[in-house]
């Protein structure tokens, strides 16, 4: 029998505490080493062994989650996946604790109806099982990224007002999920301003996008938002799909646009990959340039495989690269992926295979 993973919980709320036990549990090849209301008792839990995965909430009285992730990061590093409120205060820090070495983030588990239980737990059992397979590196103090400065260069080539109403022939498409938050960043800060438009589903809950998206938009000379539905995908942007909303490429006359829209679970993503890249094979064809990045699953192979039979060009993230390799690894094993490259090298890809 397969050994279980081990899952320290960290949450000053009790309630949210049990849910999350609750959840994990159910999953045969999770077990709950112990649980701690708050960074302290965390400590003292971590004296008595070592879990595989560390759920941590943001925000906690006595020390807050970033400053503990800190703390883990740097002196002996195990995978953290951050537990947070949906907006606010709360969706910024679980972003920024992205940067210092946190796998991933989930929403914090809510009573609500029977299906929203049932679509929490396989959400935050797959993102629990993916980031105990992720190798964490420990991460030195001074390390840390700081917010970068940005050039008047930098902020003018950001194309605003009507010279953003220019469509663009080609169209990018982008797939990502576990380590994906960092993969788009390194992507996109890549990217001239006059990139064609790009269209991007990173999995990631409800509300968070939307703060991921400005932080992007800050550090990157193409601009970035979260998708509305009916967007123009033009030059110089990059559209987000809206965590737990469905986004579609379409096109009326030359004019791309974006169609934003519930949906079932797809590949048990919403958004998902599988359904933007479809949308793409449909109504962009050989005028598409996809990649498919770091990633738990296979959302998104079936998709890449419809594209690159419709004449688009297609990339995949190398394993050597990937946070982890799975959706890349899926696409490859499909013929879904025309190349295979390190992460470092996709953007100069694209804009070779997009002009």
């Amino acid at each position: 029998m397969a050994k279980k993973i081990k899952v320290l919980i960290v949450d000053d709320s009790a309630v949210v505490r049990q849910t999350l036990a609750d959840i994990l549990s159910s999953d045969p090849e999770i077990e709950i080493m112990a649980t701690a209301s708050d960074p302290f008792v965390a400590a003292e839990r971590l004296k008595e062994g070592v879990p595989d995965v560390i759920t941590l909430d943001v925000e906690m009285p006595r020390m807050d989650g970033l400053t503990f992730l800190r703390k883990i990061m740097t002196q002996h590093p195990i995978p953290v996946v951050m537990c947070s409120s949906l907006t606010g205060k709360g969706s910024e820090s679980a972003l920024k604790a992205l940067e210092y070495g946190a796998v991933e983030i989930i929403e914090k588990p809510a009573l609500g109806t029977k299906q929203f239980l049932q679509e929490a737990q396989v959400r935050i059992c797959d993102t629990v099982k993916a980031a105990a397979s992720v190798q964490v590196r420990k991460l030195a103090p001074a390390s840390l990224r700081a917010e970068p400065k940005l050039s008047a260069d930098a902020v003018l080539a950001k194309p605003t007002g009507k010279a953003m109403i220019q469509t663009t022939e080609k169209v990018v498409v982008v797939g990502a999920s576990t380590g994906g938050t960092e993969a788009l960043r390194v992507f996109l800060e890549g990217l001239p301003a006059d990139t064609p438009g790009i269209v991007i589903v990173q999995h990631m809950p409800e509300n968070f996008t939307a703060a991921f998206a400005r932080r992007l938009d800050g550090l990157c000379r193409v601009t970035v938002k979260e998708a509305a539905d009916g967007d123009t995908v033009v030059r110089g942007r990059a559209l987000i799909a809206p965590g737990n909303r469905h986004t579609l490429l379409k096109r009326s006359g030359a004019r791309y646009y974006v169609e934003v829209k519930d949906g079932p679970l797809v590949s048990r993503h919403r958004p998902s990959v599988d359904v933007l890249f479809r949308s793409a094979a449909r109504y962009a064809g050989k005028n598409a340039v996809a990649a498919i990045m770091t990633g738990m699953g296979d959302d998104g192979a079936k998709g890449m495989k419809e594209m690159r039979d419709a004449g688009a060009r297609t990339i995949a993230q190398d394993e050597a690269s990937c946070v982890v390799f799975g959706m890349p690894k899926e696409a490859i094993k499909l013929g879904g992926a025309e190349f295979v490259m390190p992460l470092e090298k996709i953007a100069a890809e694209i804009l070779r295979l997009s002009s």
